[in-house]
């Protein structure tokens, strides 16, 4: 009996991806081939226009222009950068042709953002790189983000980039294959654990700012988990068990600023990666992270970052 024909698999290139991510999907599907002993998944490389098509990082791969691409089975878009800007009315065209062929799409890292902005995530599940969840969710509130390492809802399939492809890819391996030969494969890559789903894209707080006190984690993590509605510091202080006093003595000795210039800090930092990522208004920014008004939003702003945020949203 022959063997069946191997899963056709289109990776489709935006001009800002990262080497890194796509490697990490690719290399996955040929280590099974090469430990199957056989043709499990045939991989091609596309663009809109085609040509070589060189990653962030250097290097690159040769495309074909993506209408001239043979039919497949699954298609992922791999995209870096930032992709709530990037437009191409032609790529949004193919990809929703691909879905019309009832075609299984996947985004890696900033490919899901494509893939949404096209409307092809509606009603789905998924993932993409932690940079990019908070302003994709703002600026389309009905999507169904998850802060996972990857998702797999029916035809979509996404992951956050990097590492988390291989992840991604021990699963769909795994659903065709078997947990043993995907086992197999990531064992190959000295990836002793294929990682879950719904294991975090970044470290715990304690690991993210060094934090070896179980009081300042609880309080860091309130306060990332508050920045819309900011708390007071003397809530703060109670929901984590301490006088307000003690809690900002632990805050100077450990980061060298007042508890509350920290906390300002914190909303500025994800009030900057909006204003990059997104085209929300100012004013919409300012109240998503806890300004009460435009004017003191632009002066806390610009005394963090040297230039008012109209001015930094154009450089």
């Amino acid at each position: 009996m022959a063997d069946p024909a191997p899963l056709s698999i289109g990776f489709i290139l935006t001009p800002d991806y990262a080497l890194m991510s796509l490697a990490a999907a690719v290399e996955p599907l040929r280590a099974a081939n090469q430990l199957a002993d056989r043709a499990l998944y045939h991989c091609t490389f596309h663009s809109v226009a085609g040509g070589f098509l060189p990653s962030t990082s250097g290097g690159g791969f040769d495309t074909t222009p993506l209408a001239e691409a043979p039919r497949f089975d699954l298609a992922f878009v791999v995209a870096g950068g930032n992709p709530l800007r990037f437009e191409d009315a032609g790529l949004a065209r193919a990809l929703r042709g691909l879905a019309h062929q009832g075609v299984g799409l996947g985004g890696i890292s900033g490919g899901a953002a494509i893939l949404a902005k096209a409307g092809l995530m509606q009603g789905r599940r998924f993932t993409l790189h932690w940079t990019h969840i908070d302003p994709l969710a703002e600026a389309m509130p009905d999507l169904l983000i998850e802060r996972a390492l990857y998702v797999i809802d029916r035809d979509r399939y996404s992951c956050a980039g990097g590492v988390a492809a291989l992840d991604m890819m021990g699963a769909l391996i795994a659903g065709a294959h078997g947990a043993d030969f995907a086992r197999a494969v990531s064992e190959w890559f000295i990836h002793p654990r294929l990682r879950l789903a719904e294991e975090p894209q970044q470290a715990p707080v304690a690991q993210r700012f060094n934090l070896h006190h179980p009081i300042l984690e609880a309080a860091v993590e309130l306060m990332e988990s508050h920045l819309a509605d900011p708390l007071a510091p003397g809530q703060v202080a109670s929901l984590c068990g301490l006088s307000a006093r003690q809690l900002q003595r632990l805050f100077t000795a450990r980061f060298g600023q007042p508890m509350m210039e920290f906390y300002r800090d914190l909303r500025l930092a994800k009030a900057d990666e909006l204003l990059r990522q997104t085209a929300l208004p100012v004013v919409e920014i300012a109240l998503i992270t806890g300004f009460a008004s435009t004017s003191h939003f632009t002066r806390c702003y610009a005394a963090r970052y040297g230039s008012p945020p109209a001015r930094r949203r154009r450089g």
